[in-house]
């Protein structure tokens, strides 16, 4: 009797146990959606997130295309015209004011003056910035300072720079002539700056000193990326100091050498506020540069379409230049050199 009794009640229970585990109709089924580790729900929809990055980059975007896109605009538009900078826009020529720059002698022989500027700087603050940040990034006496007395050129504003060295390379009374003078040599008549073919090389002098406290600079932060322990090790594998130099040295500071040639590129192809206090494109035209080519035609010549048309080609012969650059000589930094293979299924 116990047995029969007991039975049934057990499969009641168990009967009464699946039933309030089965969904009732009319109910969900689903669990609640799980929430993000801390008691914080998942992320919000696509709409929020894409508003939350258009919150943040719009003021960024708005000042690049009212300081960059908008001028570009406007340039290739007065490019079009002849215009004399007063009155609207009447007098369309077409391609004419591009046809007349690319057949001026003078801005022929600016675009030589910007390209011998860019491969002279390359060529001698390249070898002379890292010899003197090898030197630097040894421990000596007075290291400090002698990277201040480097890099101090090349915070001081262009128009200081260029003011001092115009005073330097004055004639007879210039501290340069006069130095000179006392050792038993003698400057130009007219001057460093006055002689045509001592004016370029003056230039090229003073970029250099403006300048070369950049590379070193650079080149010292990227030795500071060379593991210690490579070096170590070459040395006791008993390699000399120029072997160190030329096996590890000088192609792990690779990427930071092509990244100073691009910025060096850029700004020898812009040069303009050197030039224009030391010489302002003379004498004959034989320091003059595509940018102060431009601004001679703009504000003496009051020819702004010209002007604008030179300044086009200016930023296209840039574009050209640095994609080309990036493509042959960076492209090494920007792309992985190891193929991947497929993974196998």
């Amino acid at each position: 009797m116990a047995d029969e009794t007991t039975a049934p009640m057990g499969a009641s229970v168990s009967a009464a146990t699946s039933t309030s585990q089965a969904p009732v109709a009319g109910r969900a089924s689903a669990r609640p959606a799980a929430r993000a580790p801390g008691g914080r729900r998942g992320p919000g929809p696509a709409w929020r997130k894409r508003a939350e990055i258009f919150f943040f980059v719009a003021p960024a975007l708005l000042l690049f295309l009212f300081f960059v896109v908008w001028p570009i605009v406007k340039a290739v538009q007065f490019s079009l015209y002849r215009w004399k900078g007063f009155g609207p826009l009447v007098d369309f020529v077409g391609l004419k004011n591009y046809v007349s720059v690319l057949q001026n002698d003078v801005f022929t022989g600016a675009l030589q003056h910007n390209l011998t500027i860019v491969v002279l700087s390359i060529l001698i603050q390249l070898p002379l910035g890292l010899a003197i940040a090898l030197l630097l990034n040894r421990k000596m006496w007075g290291q400090g300072v002698l990277r201040t007395i480097i890099f101090v050129p090349y915070v001081l504003a262009e128009v200081i720079a260029g003011v001092v060295w115009f005073q330097l390379l004055q004639p007879k009374y210039g501290v340069i002539d006069t130095i000179l003078g006392a050792i038993g040599l003698q400057g130009p008549p007219q001057g460093w700056l006055g002689t045509p073919d001592k004016a370029m090389i003056a230039v090229i002098v003073v970029l250099t000193w403006k300048y070369l406290g950049l590379a070193v600079i650079l080149f010292l932060a990227g030795l500071q990326g060379v593991p210690e322990e490579l070096y170590e090790a070459s040395q006791l594998d008993g390699a000399s100091w120029w072997q160190i130099q030329r096996k590890i040295t000088i192609p792990l500071l690779g990427p930071t050498m092509r990244t100073w040639g691009f910025l060096s590129m850029i700004g020898s192809l812009q040069l303009f506020d050197m030039v224009w206090i030391l010489t302002k494109g003379g004498p004959a035209n034989a320091t003059t540069t595509m940018a102060t080519f431009l601004i001679n035609e703009g504000t003496k010549r009051q020819n702004f379409g010209i002007a604008s048309a030179a300044s086009v080609i200016l930023f296209v012969i840039a574009l050209v230049l640095a994609l080309v650059y990036q493509r042959f000589v960076m492209r090494r930094d920007t792309h992985d050199p190891a193929p991947r293979k497929k993974a196998k299924r």
